[in-house]
């Protein structure tokens, strides 16, 4: 693209006043934490299937004698419902991961109005916290300072990776 065609940019990456309008929209939607919400989710419950699917296929316990003496058609059709649960089952799991963080930075990063590793520190530890809430008061600080921990590690290395 010719550098006089584009479009100028807000200092600090925000949208231009010179931007067309439906681009502006699509941006401010796309900026929204009910998007976010909903795009973690979708997000975390695709990686969620295949990882999964994946672990599916190298879980041993359905390799029994009573497996074993099933027919090669019945084997695929237990094979192929327990690959389906465990799919949906992790799928939805990395969805509610995925949407409580995103859903719980963003309404951190609105309130603060700051764009830094701590948004996403003190939304680890809540969801973390949230988590693992039925397993008790241990588990919540458990789920809260590892979680926390992890969420800081991604964040440091996504910030320094350039």
């Amino acid at each position: 693209m010719d550098p006089s065609q584009q479009q100028p940019q807000q200092p600090g990456g925000g949208m231009s006043p010179n931007m067309d309008p439906t681009a502006m929209a699509a941006q401010a939607v796309m900026e929204s934490c009910p998007a976010k919400v909903v795009l973690s989710g979708g997000a975390g419950f695709a990686l969620g299937g295949a990882f999964g699917m994946f672990m599916s296929s190298v879980d041993w316990g359905m390799n029994t004698e009573e497996f074993q003496k099933m027919s090669t058609k019945q084997q695929i059709k237990v094979t192929l419902k327990d690959m389906g649960n465990r799919s949906f089952s992790s799928a939805k799991n990395f969805a509610v991961v995925g949407a409580v963080f995103a859903g719980t930075e963003c309404l951190i990063e609105t309130y603060r109005a700051k764009n830094d590793l701590w948004n996403g520190v003190s939304a680890g530890c809540i969801t973390g916290g949230v988590l693992a809430a039925k397993a008790g008061p241990k588990a919540v600080l458990g789920g809260c300072v590892g979680f926390a921990a992890f969420s800081a590690a991604i964040d440091y290395w996504m910030r320094h990776s350039d």
